[in-house]
C-alpha cells in the first residue's frame, strides 16, 4: 500500500527524492538531538499524482487527519481548537531546493474559534489576530477560506502543490536545469511564532561568512516577526550577532547548534530558525553552498582541522570557484562617484543601465546589461533578475530574496540600502535622482553603488588559494617548475584527475 504522509522524526529513512532535501535536513536535526517543531511530510510522489490528476490522491485525506491527531498528541494541542489551538506551518520541499519559488502558509488552523483562544490563552488578541490576518493573506488570494482546520489543511497542501507548475517555479528550474517532474513534497509542523513577545523572532544563519568564508556565525534576524518577513525583504534585518546581547540563552544554543552541525555535513551550513518567548527552534537547514573564494577558504579551513582531508578539500572546489577567487571591486583609489550605499550581498561587481521593474530589466536586457534596482524582489521579479547583470534592493539583509537569489545566480548584489527610494522609471538616494537607463556599476561586496564605470581591481589570490594549490601539485607530482607554465584551473584538474582514479 502506498503512504502518502510520513513522520518527521530520526526514524525516518526515506531520500530526498521521496520526502524531499528539506525534510531530510530536518531528519538530521533530529538525529542531533537538536530542536525541531513536530510534524510530518507529505510526499512528493503525492505532488506527482495531485499534478497528474488534477486532484489529491486517494487515501490522502484520510492519512492527513491520522498524521494530524499524532501531531495533536504530541503537542499535547488541539488542531483549530477552541481550547489550547495547535496551528501548523505548511511549506514546500523538493528534492532539489528552489529558494522562494513556491508557496509558504503559516498559522493554518486558526479558525475564527483557535483565534479567539490563542488570543485567551496568551492575553495578547494582537499577536493572535496578527497572526490569523498572516494566514489568511499566506491561503486566501482572493477565495473565501474555510473555516474549518482539516479543510484548509487539504487546501493547503494542494496550493503548495499547485505553485509547483507556476510560471516562476518553471522559470527557475529551466535556469538551474533542474526536471520539472519531480514535485515537491509539504512539510507539515507545530507552529512556532516568531511574532509571539518581545523574547521572539526568527533568522536565518551561516556557520561562515558565505562572503569571504571566514569562520564566525553570519546572517540577519527579526525580533518580534514571523520568518516570511526576513526572506521577503520587507522589513529591515538585523546583523545576526545582535541575538547575542538581546537573547543570550537563544545566541549561545543557536551557535553550539551550528557547530554540531558543520561536525554532522562536514561543510559550513545554512540554517533558518525562530525563537519564541527566548526557546530556539530549527526549522531548515542545509550545506552552505559558497562559492569563489568564501569555497576555497572553507575547503583549506576543513583541511587544516582535519575536519576533512586534503583530497576532499580539493575535490569540493570547481574551477568555476578559482574564477571568482579574484572578486573585482570598485578602485577606491579612483574616487568613484558613489551613489548610495547597503549591504555587499553577493561578492563581484556589475555595471549595466538602471531598471527598475522586472518588465524594463527584460526588455532592456536586449541592448546590453541592465542593473535591475527593486524596494524588494519577490519570486514574481524572477524574470528580472535572471535578465539582469546585477540586484539593488532598498531593503531587505544578506538572507533576503533577492540576496538568495543573486547567490544562487552568481551575480553581484547589493541590498538594503538605507534611504533608497525606488519608483516608476527613476530611483533617488539622498538628494540625487536618477533615471531609468541611467549607467550604474554595483560592487557587490562592499556594498557601493556607483554613477558612470569607475576603475575596477582584483582582490589577490591570498593564502587560502596558494596552500590549495600546493597540495594540488603535490597529488598531481607536479614540480614548482612546471607548475609556473599551467594556470590554476589546469592545476587543480590535475590533481582532481590523481584524485577521481585513486
Amino acid at each position: 500500500m502506498v503512504r502518502w504522509v510520513l513522520p518527521l522524526s530520526a526514524r525516518v529513512e526515506e531520500p530526498a527524492e521521496t520526502v524531499g532535501a528539506k525534510a531530510r535536513g530536518l531528519v538530521a536535526l533530529h538525529r542531533l538531538g537538536l530542536p525541531v517543531p513536530a510534524g510530518f511530510v507529505v510526499t512528493t510522489g503525492a505532488c506527482r499524482a495531485y499534478l497528474r490528476d488534477g486532484r489529491l490522491p486517494a487515501g490522502l485525506a484520510e492519512e492527513l487527519a491520522r498524521a494530524m491527531a499524532g501531531l495533536e498528541a504530541a503537542t499535547g494541542r488541539a488542531f483549530g481548537g477552541t481550547r489550547a489551538p495547535l496551528a501548523v506551518s505548511v511549506r514546500s520541499g523538493a528534492s532539489v531546493s528552489m529558494p522562494g519559488m513556491m508557496t509558504t502558509i503559516l498559522n493554518l488552523g486558526l479558525t475564527t474559534g483557535a483565534t479567539a483562544a490563542l488570543a485567551a490563552e496568551t492575553g495578547d488578541a494582537r499577536f493572535a489576530e496578527d497572526s490569523r490576518r498572516r494566514f489568511l493573506s499566506g491561503l486566501g488570494a482572493g477565495r473565501t477560506v474555510p473555516d474549518d482546520a482539516a479543510r484548509q489543511l487539504e487546501l493547503a497542501v494542494e496550493t503548495v502543490f499547485s505553485s509547483w507548475k507556476t510560471p516562476r517555479a518553471r522559470t527557475y528550474r529551466e535556469l538551474h536545469g533542474i526536471p520539472h517532474d519531480l514535485g515537491t513534497a509539504v512539510i507539515v509542523q507545530a507552529m512556532v511564532y516568531g511574532n509571539r513577545d518581545d523574547h521572539s523572532g526568527t533568522g536565518v544563519a551561516f556557520s561562515r561568512d558565505p562572503n569571504t568564508g571566514e569562520n564566525v556565525p553570519f546572517g540577519d534576524v527579526l525580533f518580534g516577526h514571523q520568518g516570511e518577513d526576513v526572506v521577503s525583504g520587507r522589513s529591515a534585518t538585523h546583523p545576526l550577532g545582535e541575538l547575542a546581547g538581546r537573547e543570550p540563552a537563544v545566541w549561545s544554543a543557536l551557535t553550539s547548534a551550528l557547530e554540531r552541525i558543520e561536525g554532522h555535513y562536514r561543510d559550513a551550513c545554512y540554517t533558518e530558525f525562530t525563537f519564541q518567548a527566548g526557546e530556539l527552534w530549527l526549522l531548515q537547514v542545509r550545506p552552505g553552498r559558497f562559492a569563489g573564494g568564501a569555497a576555497v577558504r572553507v575547503a583549506a579551513d576543513l583541511a587544516d582541522a582535519g575536519v576533512i582531508t586534503r583530497g576532499e578539500a580539493l575535490l569540493r572546489v570547481s574551477p568555476h570557484h578559482l574564477q571568482q577567487v579574484r572578486v573585482p571591486r570598485i578602485a577606491a583609489s579612483a574616487r568613484p562617484d558613489i551613489l548610495a550605499r547597503g549591504v555587499g550581498a553577493c561578492p563581484g561587481v556589475a555595471a549595466g543601465r538602471v531598471a527598475t521593474t522586472t518588465d524594463a530589466a527584460v526588455r532592456m536586457s536586449g541592448d546590453g546589461p541592465v542593473i535591475l534596482v527593486r524596494p524588494e524582489t519577490s519570486p514574481d521579479d524572477l524574470r528580472g533578475l535572471a535578465a539582469a547583470a546585477g540586484i539593488v534592493t532598498a531593503r531587505g539583509g544578506p538572507a533576503s530574496h533577492a540576496a538568495v537569489v543573486a547567490r544562487s545566480m552568481g551575480k553581484p548584489a547589493v541590498v538594503g540600502v538605507a534611504g533608497l527610494v525606488v519608483g516608476d522609471g527613476s530611483l533617488r538616494a539622498g538628494d540625487r535622482t536618477v533615471g531609468e537607463g541611467a549607467f550604474v556599476t554595483i560592487d557587490g561586496t562592499g556594498g557601493e553603488v556607483a554613477l558612470g564605470s569607475p576603475q575596477i581591481t582584483a582582490n589577490p589570490a591570498g593564502d587560502h588559494l596558494r596552500r590549495l594549490l600546493e597540495w594540488a601539485d603535490e597529488v598531481s607530482g607536479t614540480a614548482s617548475g612546471q607548475s609556473a607554465e599551467r594556470d590554476e584551473a589546469q592545476r587543480l584538474a590535475a590533481a582532481q584527475a590523481v584524485l577521481r582514479d585513486t
